[in-house]
């Protein structure tokens, strides 16, 4: 990748301090000349923009032989983006924001995706991407105007839009990754300030996660430290229906990056590197259970 695609990729929506001297502002304004960058949203939804940018700036590289490679889940490229704009429109319709593509006769993820997908193949791959876009565009907008706690459900499970969007961002991320690991090209992280509220998503998932598994965290409590930029420290009540938590029963240290892609269903538990003490069943539990609510 050269240095400006991946200042592009790097800064997406925030401008970091720059140094005297540094050429960073001429190159960022080269890369965004080149690309869209992130459209403007409320600033609890910016973590999903930038993903959504990076994806974008990856998605304008890509060849002919690249849109038919198969990505993951059996998808191509042009698949997996149309699965993108799929659950993108659910969350728009939730919250009243435009729902693009084929009329929606289906409400749940896969049906959605199938619809979506159906009507993507019969279009090229640069409208597939185009649609992609304008579907999320059309969602960031409208989240301007919207409170976080605004309660929105989709595919079933109701929670706050704050928490939708975040899981929006992680989606697209991991998927992020998935295009890029084929192309064989390594993307920089997201900034510090996109990552830390992904990473409290998925800490607060973890209850569930251990539910959604079969087993109950009821009464427990899990000191959880992310590393890394965009990381920190939780102390997480590990039954849904705890109040608050109590004296950590175990302790797991792990990297933030690793641990968010881990909820997203990338990586293997057994094998997840990490520190443990305390309660070592427990912690392993907590591990084993992470990618349980994970989708395609």
């Amino acid at each position: 990748m050269d240095p400006v695609e991946r200042i592009y990729l790097d800064a997406l929506m925030e401008d970091p301090a720059v140094p005297a001297g540094s050429l960073r502002p001429q190159l960022l304004a080269g890369a965004r000349a080149r690309r869209r960058p992130a459209v403007p949203t409320a600033e609890w939804a910016r973590p999903y923009a930038g993903r959504v940018a990076a994806l974008d700036a990856l998605l304008a590289s890509a060849v002919d032989d690249d849109w038919s490679r198969v990505i993951v889940e059996g998808w191509t490229l042009q698949e997996l983006v149309a699965h993108l704009a799929a659950k993108d429109g659910l969350l728009a319709a939730s919250v009243g924001a435009p729902v693009l593509g084929p009329p929606m006769a289906a409400r749940d993820a896969a049906g959605r995706t199938a619809d979506v997908q159906a009507y993507e193949r019969a279009r090229s791959p640069e409208q597939t991407r185009r649609d992609w876009r304008a579907q999320a565009d059309a969602l960031c907008r409208h989240l301007a105007a919207v409170d976080p706690a605004t309660p929105a459900t989709v595919d079933g499970m109701e929670s706050v839009v704050r928490d939708h969007i975040l899981a929006r961002c992680l989606e697209t991320w991991v998927h992020t990754g998935d295009a890029a690991r084929m192309a064989e090209i390594r993307l920089p992280d997201p900034v510090p300030e996109h990552i830390r509220p992904t990473a409290d998503l998925c800490a607060r998932l973890l209850p569930w996660t251990m539910l959604f598994s079969g087993l109950d965290g009821s009464g427990r409590t899990l000191r959880l430290t992310l590393t890394g930029a965009g990381g920190g420290e939780w102390l997480l009540p590990l039954g849904v229906a705890d109040t608050g938590p109590g004296t950590p029963d175990a302790h797991v240290t792990a990297d933030v990056v690793a641990f968010c892609f881990l909820l997203g269903g990338r990586g293997e538990p057994d094998g997840f590197p990490a520190e443990l003490s305390g309660d070592l069943a427990l912690a392993r539990d907590v591990l084993t259970s992470a990618p349980a609510l994970s989708g395609p």
